[in-house]
């Protein structure tokens, strides 16, 4: 009776399970079926799901017509560049936190989330005056470095929680064998932490990639545009060409994809290494 109550409850929870997953993916599944329906299927029918043709016109229109590749590579180097030093700035910061400065470090991590409380639009105006001084208004490198004054403060409270995790027994046996304080960290820790690393680089990369407000102010130039004000763009124009926006929505949201895919291996990975034999 209890085996039989159990296989229903789990066929349940399977069903349940697989009607969330297809309402989550049916958007993206939608955006990309529209990008390669042939012309006047959108417009035509609006509402049919299957295409009636399959094309890649739309795709070859928005990448050689209109350059839709290099605001793609732009978001690739700025997402790629900021995940990566937001990264590394952040585990030697939450690790010194942990380790060197428990107590002030506990207060240090509270008073960088209330960076958070600010809205990105009361500091866009700041942001604009400080870059321009600088002379890195319409350059990638001020818009790193703007959003790296948001994903530093963030990765180092999420990264926090993840350092305390490991026990010190792990450590001090290891600087027993011989091991200093680099390579405790960077060979013993580091893979500990590796699930929480993995977890703050795709919410760094993902927030980068998405980002709009200070991509818009801070960049004119349409060669260094990010896909975000590249896909707006789209939406702006005189005559908006739904087979066009679908295509580029397509080529914003594949890269994040990509980019979890590959990444998401090293969450297992890291549960394993490093730990004492």
């Amino acid at each position: 009776m209890k085996r039989r109550q159990g296989k229903i409850g789990n066929a349940v929870c399977h069903v349940y399970l697989l009607i969330l997953t297809s309402i989550a993916v049916f958007p993206l599944l939608w955006i990309l079926i529209s990008s390669i329906k042939g012309k006047g299927e959108l417009t035509g029918n609006p509402t049919g799901f299957l295409p009636k043709t399959v094309t890649l016109d739309y795709f070859e229109h928005v990448i050689h017509d209109l350059g839709f590749i290099t605001n793609i590579k732009n978001s690739i180097i700025i997402s790629l560049i900021t995940t990566v030093i937001a990264i590394t700035i952040a585990s030697m910061a939450a690790y010194g936190i942990v380790r060197f400065f428990p107590r002030v470090g506990a207060i240090m991590s509270r008073f960088l989330v209330t960076t958070y409380i600010f809205p990105p639009i009361l500091l866009a105006i700041p942001y604009s005056i400080v870059m321009a001084k600088l002379g890195l208004t319409n350059t990638r490198v001020g818009l790193i470095i703007v959003y790296l004054s948001f994903s530093i403060p963030y990765a180092v409270w999420l990264l926090v929680g993840f350092f305390k995790s490991v026990p010190i027994g792990i450590e001090e046996a290891a600087r027993i064998d011989g091991a200093n304080k680099i390579m405790v960290f960077g060979k013993v820790v580091l893979p500990l932490v590796a699930p929480g690393i993995v977890a703050t680089a795709i919410y760094t990369f993902i927030n980068a990639w998405n980002e709009f407000l200070y991509s818009l102010i801070l960049i004119n130039d349409t060669e260094k545009m990010t896909v975000a004000v590249a896909l707006r763009s789209l939406d702006g124009a005189e005559i908006l060409d739904w087979g066009d926006m679908m295509a580029a929505s397509a080529l914003v949201v594949i890269p994040s994809i990509i980019f979890f895919c590959l990444i998401q291996n090293k969450i297992a990975g890291g549960l394993s290494e490093g730990a004492v034999k």
